[in-house]
């Protein structure tokens, strides 16, 4: 995601303001809805995911989404069955201008971290793929 893409926002153009006055709790609602959006699969999917935004000087916020919903909480959510780990930078830009294609290169250059329950990353991972397959 360094100096963007083609059609990869870069950190100026993310509207800062936006992103700092809204809450991580929307934030995480809207990326959950515009990935949604693009695979509509995902939409029948029950799954909680353990999501980690990882910031400078190392404090970390976990949040517990469960979808369908999303219903989104501070929470360690030790019934997850995938953890995703991502830096706060890089997630507001994904939440606020980013599309599965973006998504899909910051997992392929290790800026978002997906573990967990191995069935159930293949079963994202074949359903994002075929999405992908189709653009």
């Amino acid at each position: 995601m360094e100096g963007g893409g083609p059609d990869w926002p870069t950190p100026a153009a993310a509207s800062v303001g936006a992103v700092a006055t809204t809450g991580t709790r929307e934030l995480i609602a809207q990326a959950v809805a515009r990935l949604q959006d693009e695979v509509p699969a995902l939409k029948q999917v029950k799954l909680v995911a353990r999501l980690e935004l990882r910031a400078r000087g190392g404090d970390a916020p976990i949040w517990r989404v469960e979808v369908p919903g999303p219903k989104i909480g501070r929470d360690p959510a030790a019934d997850a069955r995938i953890d995703v780990s991502v830096a706060r930078s890089h997630f507001n830009e994904l939440a606020t201008d980013g599309r599965l294609k973006h998504w899909a290169d910051a997992y392929e250059h290790g800026h978002v971290r997906v573990s967990g329950d191995a069935a159930v990353m293949k079963l994202l991972g074949n359903v994002i793929q075929r999405q992908l397959a189709r653009r």
